[in-house]
C-alpha cells in the first residue's frame, strides 16, 4: 500500500474534533479538487509502498484509541479493506475519510466522514490535462454511494463553502442522497489553508449554520500548526 504520511496528531475537524488519532494518509485520488490542501497524497502523489504489518506497528507505536484513514482519497488504496479491519481487530475506533465515491463494500468504520466534492473544487484548465477535468466533474458527487454510506455507519457529511452561493448545491446534493440526513450530521467548513482565509469566510458560514441548523465544522490544525504535513 503506497502511503503518503503516518502521524500521530489530534483531530482537526468534524465531530471528534480535538481526539488524539493516529492518521494514516494513503497516497493516491481519483478527483483532483482546485483547491486540495494535500496535493503530495493526490495531484502529485508521493510515498512508499508498505505493507500492512509496517502500518500497524507504527500505529501501534502511539498511545491513541483512534484511527483515521485519510488521504488522497482512501478506498481507492489496495489493501484499505485489510487494514481496516486489523485495526478493528486491534480495538481501535476508525475513521475514514472520503469523498464518497467510492463504495464502502463492508469495510471496517466507526465513523464515516464524507465529504461531497461541489462545483468549487473544479480543477482550473491550465494546471490540469483536460480529461481529468471532465473526469472529476462527472464522478465529484456519487448519491447513490453517499447513500450506501450513511445507510450502513455512522456519519458526517462535510461540505467544504467558498461562499454562500455554495447553499443550493448543497442542499440539493443531500436531497439526492435520497434518505433523511439530520441538519446536525451537515458540517459546513469554510474553505482555505491559513487562519487569514478561514476568518474571512468564518461569519458567512456560521450565519448559514444559524440558518439551517447545520453545524459548524472548523480547522483547528490550521490554527495550531499552519498547513504543514504530519498535523
Amino acid at each position: 500500500m503506497r502511503i503518503s504520511e503516518i502521524f500521530y496528531s489530534i483531530q482537526g475537524e468534524g465531530e471528534l474534533t480535538g481526539v488524539p488519532s493516529v492518521f494514516i494518509r494513503t497516497s493516491g485520488c481519483n478527483l483532483r479538487c482546485r483547491w486540495c490542501d494535500t496535493p503530495y497524497a493526490s495531484w502529485n502523489p508521493e510515498g512508499d509502498d508498505r505493507s500492512i504489518d509496517s502500518i500497524v506497528a507504527e500505529v501501534k507505536k502511539h498511545p491513541a484509541g483512534h484511527c483515521v484513514l485519510t488521504g488522497g482519497e482512501p478506498m481507492i488504496a489496495r489493501g484499505i479493506h485489510e487494514l481496516a479491519a486489523i485495526l478493528r481487530a486491534e480495538g481501535k475506533h476508525i475513521t475514514i475519510e472520503t469523498a464518497g465515491t467510492i463504495p464502502p463494500a463492508g469495510i471496517a468504520c466507526d465513523l464515516a466522514s464524507l465529504s461531497p466534492k461541489l462545483a468549487n473544487s473544479a480543477p482550473d484548465t491550465k494546471d490540469i490535462e483536460a480529461s481529468w477535468v471532465d473526469r472529476h466533474e462527472k464522478t465529484r458527487i456519487q448519491p447513490a454511494v453517499l447513500r450506501e454510506w450513511v445507510e450502513a455507519y455512522p456519519f458526517q457529511l462535510k461540505f467544504v463553502l467558498s461562499s454562500a452561493n455554495d447553499l443550493p448545491e448543497i442542499e440539493k446534493a443531500i436531497a439526492d442522497i435520497g434518505v433523511p440526513i439530520p441538519p446536525s450530521k451537515i458540517l459546513l467548513m469554510p474553505e482555505g489553508t491559513s487562519d487569514e482565509l478561514i476568518h474571512s469566510r468564518q461569519s458567512e458560514v456560521i450565519a448559514i449554520c444559524l440558518a439551517k441548523g447545520y453545524r459548524y465544522c472548523d480547522r483547528l490544525h490550521i490554527h495550531l500548526f499552519g498547513n504543514t504535513k504530519g498535523t
